[in-house]
């Protein structure tokens, strides 16, 4: 009877984790990382006393949030490599999931507590180098197989999916993803093979993202 009551309470405390999660990024989508913690719980279903209980800080929300965030993303890179034959197809999957990125990369430049509390996470880290690997297997794979210009580094596309995760400053939610649909395949149709159009300059690597991301203060 003990072990059941135990169970149950893991299974309450799982559940009141993941509304809190989500009702963050709902929040935090609309209103910002500084909103009230006691709306967060609201929205929640919770208490603020629970949501404190799993949560101590906003920092440790808002790691959560980037974490489950990346999670899914990486996830998803995952299955893409996994069963796509085709490279190109692998790439428009993977930048068609990017969106799911945006909150975590509005977190990591709206407030200064919120920068830090993501860019200073080892997991949310571990998360990113991982999916900058994939990345760039991802974009290999598409240039041997003659889809994807030559002359493009995975740090190209990371910039252009980097564009994709901005605010639309439009004040419908409809039209802005209908502009974000007609900006990706803009991207893509760039990154064909053979566009026509040389670019300046060379192939930029994710290790140049990575080394400025490193010196940025």
């Amino acid at each position: 009877m003990a072990a059941e009551s135990e169970a149950r309470l893991r299974t309450d405390a799982r559940r009141n984790r993941d509304q809190i999660i989500a009702a963050a990024k709902v929040a935090f989508t609309e209103f910002g990382p500084d909103v009230p913690m006691e709306e967060i719980a609201r929205r929640a279903g919770v208490g603020v006393g629970t949501l404190y209980r799993r949560f101590p800080d906003r920092e440790a929300l808002i790691r959560a949030v980037a974490r489950d965030n990346f999670g899914a993303v990486v996830a998803d890179a995952r299955a893409v490599l996994a069963e796509e034959h085709s490279a190109w197809q692998a790439l428009v999957r993977l930048l068609g999931r990017s969106r799911s990125l945006r909150l975590t990369i509005q977190l990591a430049v709206l407030s200064e507590g919120a920068r830090a509390a993501v860019k200073d996470d080892p997991i949310t880290q571990r998360y990113r180098d991982e999916l900058m690997a994939m990345l760039e297997e991802i974009v290999r794979r598409a240039q041997r197989e003659g889809s994807l210009r030559a002359d493009v580094g995975a740090g190209d596309v990371a910039v252009l999916v980097s564009l994709l995760l901005r605010r639309v400053p439009v004040d419908s939610e409809v039209l802005a993803e209908s502009m974000l649909d007609r900006a990706l395949v803009l991207i893509l149709d760039g990154l064909r093979a053979d566009p026509g159009s040389p670019l300046p300059g060379r192939p930029v690597t994710t290790r140049d993202l990575t080394d400025q991301a490193t010196r940025s203060p």
